[in-house]
């Protein structure tokens, strides 16, 4: 499992679409925002939590297309398949690696983007641990997707109509983590809710991906 989570980190790295273009996605969504809405501190601070959850979940669907894509084209999905480690272990793995290529320097990158837009000090804290909890959610549920539509011509738009109802309820868990704690009100509910999401989807989206991809891989 180590070596299998090398492995796709260095592809992450190697072949793009990784931390980079994730981070630099939620960058641009943070920077143009304020043109959009205009230079309102007060609007700003109350739309920041939901937009800068927002950016993190379009970021991390924006790589979900070759997080299967390229063990694909190369042939070497079969062989993972067909490997000793059981299929529902191997995309835990490919989960995690993409949760650690997207989801963790977003969570990092969270905290300065939020200056951008005038998120209140108190909800630093929250929104960080709201995307910490709830990203790795995104990447679960992403697999899944990448799973069902693996092989498939032109299969990211599809993946992408599939995946985002799914990511709706760690959307609105997530962001009302953040804006509780912006606020000052106590964020505990929404956040053990954002938890459970997560564990559950950890927990069951696996054998779904695999069993998805067994059916594809015939």
């Amino acid at each position: 499992m180590i070596a299998l989570l090398s492995r796709d980190l260095r592809l992450a790295f190697r072949a793009g679409g990784g931390f980079g273009l994730g981070l630099a996605f939620f960058l641009i969504i943070t920077v143009l925002v304020p043109f959009g809405v205009g230079p309102q501190s007060a609007l700003l601070a109350t739309i920041a939590p939901g937009v800068l959850w927002l950016g993190a979940l379009l970021a991390c669907l924006l790589s979900l297309d070759r997080l299967l894509a390229l063990d694909w084209e190369d042939g070497s999905l079969d062989l993972l398949a067909t490997a000793p480690l059981p299929l529902e272990a191997m995309l835990a793995v490919k989960a995690l690696a993409h949760w650690l290529t997207t989801g963790l320097p977003l969570v990092l990158a969270a905290p300065l983007l939020g200056v951008l837009l005038n998120l209140p000090a108190p909800g630093y804290a929250w929104l960080v641990a709201s995307l910490a909890i709830g990203t790795p959610a995104l990447s679960v549920i992403g697999t899944f997707g990448a799973a069902l539509t693996v092989g498939l011509k032109r299969g990211g738009l599809l993946m992408s109509l599939l995946v985002l109802p799914l990511y709706v309820p760690t959307l609105i868990f997530g962001a009302e983590v953040a804006r509780r704690g912006a606020a000052g009100l106590d964020p505990l509910s929404p956040l053990l809710l954002l938890a459970g999401i997560s564990t559950a989807s950890f927990a069951l989206l696996p054998f779904a991906a695999a069993a998805a991809l067994r059916i594809n891989l015939r």
